[in-house]
């Protein structure tokens, strides 16, 4: 360490620098240190863009979306276009599926949850208002629950039951659509005559009683990109809550609880 810190000092001196009475031999050595990993983090950024390249299986290139690196040394995370995901090594030679932990001080944390938590989160985010259905409170919400419904899902039609108490707690609920037996069936008919009417919120709460809405369904509508974003997010059955923080929760929650919804 003295040797690298007096060579680090003989180099200033020959440039003719002028070191400041605060640049100490050690405060030297640290950046000296700092420079030295910005090599190793360009080669890991190589290696990922290498990676998402040349993966193939069988001879038939993957349709990879993003490759990143992850706190397991040479270990990276491939996500696909179908919104699937694995983790590979360097070259692409052995996978692994599963969730990635961390051994932390307070236990074991689910890395990929986290990760496929905020991009649920972030995914939501970028939706417009003008593209829910939305019921709120009087005042300002506290919470906002995202749920991906289905008029024909009886778990859905007990959920609706209990957004006035929700509401009550502040909870609001955002609905976004995602038709179970695909655009093709009359749920998604249905789904889209909600949105296509003038008061959605009435027309979402008629459809989850059973009754008929008047509405046609040819409008500008959302339906179907909301269908393939749920897919995309993951969701495989109604109702798939969305919790702020990004988790998504499958079927009816205990409205007592409300899947430990945090309003503060």
């Amino acid at each position: 360490m003295q040797n690298i810190t007096q060579e680090a000092e003989l180099m200033m001196r020959q440039r003719r620098f002028v070191v400041s009475p605060l640049v100490t031999p050690v405060s030297l050595l640290t950046c000296l240190l700092t420079v030295s990993l910005l090599p190793s983090v360009a080669q890991a950024d190589e290696v990922a863009d290498r990676l998402a390249e040349s993966l193939s299986v069988n001879g038939q290139k993957m349709p990879v979306e993003t490759v990143t690196e992850t706190p397991m040394a040479g270990v990276y995370h491939v996500r696909l276009e179908s919104g699937e995901s694995f983790y590979s090594n360097a070259d692409g030679s052995h996978f692994l599926v599963g969730d990635l932990y961390e051994n932390a001080d307070e236990g074991l944390v689910n890395l990929t949850e986290q990760e496929q938590n905020q991009e649920r989160a972030d995914a939501l985010a970028a939706v417009p208002d003008d593209e829910l259905v939305v019921f709120r409170g009087a005042d300002e919400p506290k919470a906002t629950i995202t749920v991906f419904t289905d008029p024909t899902c009886p778990y859905c039609a007990r959920l609706h039951d209990t957004i006035p108490e929700l509401n009550e707690r502040g909870i609001a609920v955002h609905y976004m659509a995602f038709p179970r037996a695909g655009m093709g069936s009359q749920a998604a008919t249905t789904l889209q005559q909600v949105w296509c009417s003038d008061n959605r919120s009435e027309a979402m709460t008629q459809a989850k009683e059973g009754e008929a809405i008047s509405s046609a369904a040819d409008c500008d509508n959302p339906v179907a990109g909301q269908y393939d974003l749920g897919k995309a997010l993951g969701v495989q059955g109604t109702p798939a809550i969305i919790l702020p923080n990004g988790q998504m929760v499958p079927g009816l929650c205990p409205r007592a609880a409300l899947c430990h919804v945090r309003l503060g």
